[in-house]
């Protein structure tokens, strides 16, 4: 039964895709999208009740031969990797069509494409074969280049034009990487001489041996450890491949901006825990400060430039740049509290951009600018507005009881635990760990001037001509606000579900813990 469940996860929302392109009414294309993504989600619910937090390995699989020439198999299941962020996917996109109701141009065609966009993001959260991984990789990339280029701001086709370039580069490295992969793989003893794409098999000691240190392939797995690296950090995005994120924000419209902080960018993430690391656990010891240092880089950049940021929609993008730093460090130093902390902030990021932006998205819609130095006292002209705004962002701040908080802090501790390894200068994790909690005090800056400037204040004559907030809009608020809240006072909700399959992760790339 959810094996099958699985399947339809992924296939339910291409149907209703296909359903709304040809529905010429836009206000029934909105309900078909609203429902397809309610069944999502309840599906969800459904294989998150039944998941078993203490296998480590993946569950509900379907396995099916594909491409017989090549090895290729339709491969499908979750575990403790995948099950946080498939929730989230399914919950932001009830959640992104509800904020997407005001959209009236070429209503079905938009719907259309974000269904076909969540069919690409469970198809890469829940696939087990490299192929078909890279397949839904792709699929993710298509219809978010048409919701940034059709319904996008006034630069849109540049925006757009260079998120699907820096994407496609990507790719192309991942895809060079999986080649040399297949081809390599039929050298391993155990599998007596067969090619294949299996991640897990990919991730066993038999395959791993070939790119150790002094084994037959230590220069490619070196190579690839770098290829598949950068593939995902564009993703992420990590500095300096992450010029493409600011631009494609600024132009997409509220929803899109929600969908693409809230889960594309943890694509990137994701995709490090579950192929880069796994498959390249030596080459990623033995360049783990280049990575950490990218990391920290990452963090002190996007905080600074976020900083000197009159866009508001532009000082959000930067803030996810410098938040997302903290996701490759923890990644990088190969402790298991890092590891924690590092997919917590996915998780909890994916919470507070998703808010923020549409925070944004709510007051952008009645001004029709985003100058920061343009507002001021929007508390005292809505208080709820500002009250719910006040959560949302002090979350993204990584204040104490939030989501934003733990994450961070964990990746922090985790940093500095990896002192404690050995052949670890303790020194160079001293400055990288140092420099990364510098970068809390550069978030709480920009966060509180920003409020200050925003928020705090005498209200402006023309926010009387402002259309008040609707009950829908504050829905969103409230269920993105308790979220923020419910996830940063319970963090066991996420870590009880990823526990086990952390405990794997962390023998199968050679360390306890």
């Amino acid at each position: 039964m959810y094996e099958t469940l699985l399947n339809w996860l992924i296939f339910i929302p291409a149907l209703g895709g296909l359903v709304c392109l040809f529905t010429p009414s836009g206000a029934k294309a909105k309900q078909i999208a609203l429902g397809t993504s309610i069944v999502s989600l309840i599906i969800t619910i459904m294989l998150a009740a039944a998941f078993q937090t203490d296998v480590s390995g993946p569950q509900f699989v379907t396995s099916v031969d594909w491409i017989t020439a090549i090895n290729v198999k339709y491969s499908i299941g979750v575990d403790g990797l995948s099950m946080p962020l498939i929730l989230l996917s399914s919950a932001l996109s009830v959640l992104v069509i509800a904020a997407a109701w005001n959209i009236d141009k070429q209503t079905n065609v938009f719907m259309a494409f974000y269904l076909f966009l969540m069919t690409g993001m469970f198809g890469v959260f829940l696939s087990l074969d490299l192929i078909l991984f890279y397949v839904f990789f792709e699929i993710s990339l298509l219809p978010m280049y048409f919701l940034i280029g059709i319904w996008g701001g006034p630069r849109k086709e540049y925006a757009a034009i260079k998120f699907f370039l820096y994407t496609l580069a990507g790719s192309i490295c991942l895809l060079i990487t999986m080649l040399g992969l297949y081809s390599i793989t039929s050298e391993a003893p155990a599998l007596g001489g067969q090619n294949t794409w299996d991640m897990m098999t990919l991730q066993s000691e038999v395959v791993q041996s070939l790119f150790a240190q002094g084994g037959p392939h230590w220069v490619f797995g070196c190579v690839a450890f770098w290829l598949t690296f950068i593939a995902f950090a564009i993703k992420i995005p990590v500095a300096p491949f992450h010029t493409w994120l600011p631009d494609a924000h600024v132009e997409a419209p509220t929803p899109i901006s929600m969908i693409l902080a809230g889960v594309l960018l943890k694509m990137g993430g994701y995709a490090l825990l579950r192929i880069t690391y796994p498959l390249f656990p030596e080459a990623a010891a033995y360049y783990w400060v280049c990575i950490a240092s990218i990391g920290v880089f990452g963090i002190i950049y996007g905080a600074l430039c976020a900083m000197g940021q009159t866009d508001w929609k532009k000082l959000v993008a930067y803030s996810s740049v410098s938040h997302m730093g903290y996701v490759t460090l923890g990644i990088a130093v190969l402790t298991r509290t890092g590891f924690d902390g590092a997919y917590f902030q996915m998780i909890g990021h994916g919470i507070t951009s998703a808010m923020m932006f549409f925070l944004v998205g709510v007051l952008y819609e009645r001004a029709h600018h985003r100058e920061i130095n343009r507002f001021g006292g929007m508390w005292l002209h809505w208080p709820k507005y500002g009250g719910w705004s006040m959560l949302g962002f002090f979350a993204g701040m990584g204040l104490p009881g939030l989501c934003g908080f733990v994450g961070e802090v964990m990746v922090l501790l985790g940093t500095f635990q990896a002192a404690e390894r050995a052949g670890v200068n303790p020194n160079t994790v001293y400055i990288l760990g140092s420099l990364a909690a510098f970068g809390v005090v550069l978030t709480a800056g920009y966060i509180l001037w920003m409020f200050q400037r925003i928020y705090m204040g005498k209200p402006r004559e023309e926010y009387a001509e402002y259309a008040p907030i609707n009950a829908r809009e504050y829905a969103i608020m409230i269920v993105l606000g308790v979220a923020a809240l419910v996830f940063g006072i319970v963090p066991a909700l996420v870590f009880n579900i990823t526990d086990a399959t952390f405990n794997s992760l962390m023998r199968s790339i050679g360390f306890a813990g």
